[in-house]
């Protein structure tokens, strides 16, 4: 009887390599993705310095034969995804990656007046939500605004289209897009301010938070390399003191 072959350990190591990058590849590109919070719009539910794995499949294109055996499902009000911003008035393909909560789904009329959110006419309840400012209202607090109003903070596009979303004071979302807000409403540059979100750029939902490091407001802002080269002394420095181990593989809701 022959001998099995035997594998050399080089060839061993080799191709145990080889799948885990194909594997890695792979869950990139159609399961999981990493991605950091870098401003506080959502808070309190994300804060600044989150690290999230976000989960790409459940969104996933739901068409076919396997569809039935696979946990696919809809966009459903409430959820927090992560999507490309919409082209806008200087570009005319997507953008980066945000961060926000589906306020309204196809079908829904969306109204804010004194902050309190509408939504087909009935008050919604929103526990998770976070105002900064309490002592005024600030733009977006009444939404649709006026007509006669112009709503500070909307891009040139938005502003020119949005009332013919518009009837009986309440903004009618179109079919194939989502509206979108911010938990930390006055804080936030969301639908509000640049309009619907479709269906298409929407690319995944937080799975849950990996890692959280206590991170300044204005570090998405400062890029330059003697930036980062601090960045990284700070994170080294500080790895124990300012990792918020609480929230370490904290479920988003």
């Amino acid at each position: 009887m022959a001998k099995p072959h035997k594998k050399s350990p080089i060839r061993d190591t080799f191709e145990s390599l080889v799948v885990t990058v194909i594997l890695a590849i792979f869950g990139t590109t159609f399961v999981l993705q990493a991605f950091k919070i870098p401003t506080g719009s959502m808070e309190t539910t994300l804060l600044i310095g989150d690290h999230l794995l976000v989960n790409k499949f459940v969104f996933a294109n739901h068409s076919g034969f396997l569809a039935r055996y696979l946990p696919y499902r809809e966009v459903r009000r409430g959820d927090v995804v992560v999507f490309k911003f919409p082209p806008s008035d200087e570009q005319t393909e997507p953008g980066e990656h945000f961060v926000k909560r589906v306020i309204g789904v196809p079908g829904d009329r969306i109204r804010i007046f004194h902050r309190q959110l509408f939504v087909n006419g009935q008050p919604v309840y929103e526990p998770f939500v976070h105002h900064t400012y309490l002592d005024q209202l600030r733009p977006g607090d009444d939404f649709p605004p006026p007509d006669s109003e112009y709503l500070r903070g909307a891009t040139t596009r938005w502003s020119g289209g949005m009332a013919s979303y518009v009837k009986d004071r309440e903004l009618v979302v179109p079919p194939g897009k989502y509206f979108v807000m911010g938990d930390n409403r006055e804080q936030s540059w969301d639908s509000r301010f640049w309009g619907f979100v479709p269906r298409e750029l929407i690319s995944g939902r937080p799975l849950l938070i990996y890692w959280s490091f206590e991170t300044p407001r204005d570090e998405y802002m400062r890029t330059s390399l003697s930036d980062r080269i601090s960045q990284t002394i700070d994170l080294i420095i500080h790895f124990v003191t300012k990792t918020r181990w609480r929230r370490t593989f904290m479920f988003v809701s």
